[in-house]
C-alpha cells in the first residue's frame, strides 16, 4: 500500500497548532510529508470471525480469550460476525522519527505527528477495501483495545489471531504497546440488521479527564 496525500491539519493539531497553521508551520509539514510519503510503505492485515455473546464476555471464533468488558459489548450488539484487523506504518516509520530527531527535533516531531495522522488515513482506506470484499449490509466503527474498559492487554490476542508479526511485523511488548508505534488494531462488528453505532472519540476514552488535547480544546480523534 502506498501512503495518499497525509491530512496536514491534523498533523498539525497533533503538534498543538490552533487554527491555520503559520507559514512557517506549513512549510515544515510539506518537506516532511514528502519525506514520509516516499519513504513509508504501510501493511495491514484482516480476518473475518463469528461473534458470541456468553456470560465470561464476548467469544470470537478466531481468538482464544473472550472480549471483557461493557463498551464491547454494546459495540458488537446484534452482530454475528466482525473484522479483526491490524495496520502499520511499519519499522520504516520509528526509524525516520529516530534518525531525523539526531539532527533536526522540528523536522522529528513534525514527521511524527505526520504518521500519527497516516496511521488513522491507512485505517480508514484498510476498511474500504476490506469490505468492498466482504458481504456486511451493516457494520460498526472500529474500536480498539484501550477504548472505554476494553482492556489493552488484549493487545496480544489481536496480534495471535492475525497472525500480525509474520504478515506484517507487528508485536506487543510486555505492557501491551505496539511496535512498531505507528500501528493500530481494532475490531469492526458486522451483520444483517441495521446496528447501533455506539460513541467515539472522548466519549469512551479512559484519558478523557486527563488529556492534553482535551486540555487545549481539541481532541485527538478526528
Amino acid at each position: 500500500m502506498e501512503l495518499s496525500p497525509i491530512s496536514k491539519s491534523e498533523a498539525a493539531r497533533y503538534m498543538g497548532v490552533k487554527g491555520t497553521p503559520d507559514q512557517a508551520v506549513a512549510e515544515l509539514l510539506d518537506r516532511a510529508e514528502k519525506i514520509v510519503r516516499e519513504k513509508i510503505h504501510p501493511k495491514y492485515v484482516y480476518i473475518e470471525t463469528d461473534v458470541t455473546f456468553t456470560d465470561e464476555g464476548v467469544v470470537l471464533g478466531a481468538m482464544s480469550v473472550p472480549l471483557t468488558g461493557e463498551d464491547i459489548k454494546r459495540h458488537l450488539r446484534g452482530c454475528n460476525k466482525a473484522i479483526l484487523m491490524a495496520a502499520t506504518l511499519t519499522q520504516e516509520a520509528d526509524k525516520l522519527i529516530r534518525q531525523t530527531a539526531v539532527t533536526n527535533m522540528a523536522k522529528s516531531l513534525a514527521i511524527d505527528c505526520l504518521c500519527s495522522a497516516a496511521v488513522e488515513q491507512v485505517c480508514d482506506r484498510a476498511e474500504e477495501e476490506i469490505f468492498s470484499r466482504c458481504d456486511a449490509p451493516y457494520r460498526t466503527w472500529r474500536f480498539s483495545p484501550g477504548y472505554g474498559d476494553f482492556p489493552l492487554s488484549l493487545q496480544k490476542s489481536f496480534l495471535l489471531a492475525l497472525n500480525a508479526q509474520r504478515r506484517i511485523g507487528l508485536t506487543v511488548t510486555d505492557s501491551s504497546l505496539l511496535i512498531p508505534s505507528k500501528s493500530v488494531t481494532a475490531i469492526i462488528g458486522m451483520s444483517d440488521s441495521p446496528v447501533e453505532r455506539g460513541g467515539r472519540g472522548c466519549t469512551i476514552c479512559n484519558m478523557r479527564e486527563n488529556c492534553a488535547y482535551r486540555a487545549k480544546g481539541n481532541r485527538c480523534h478526528g
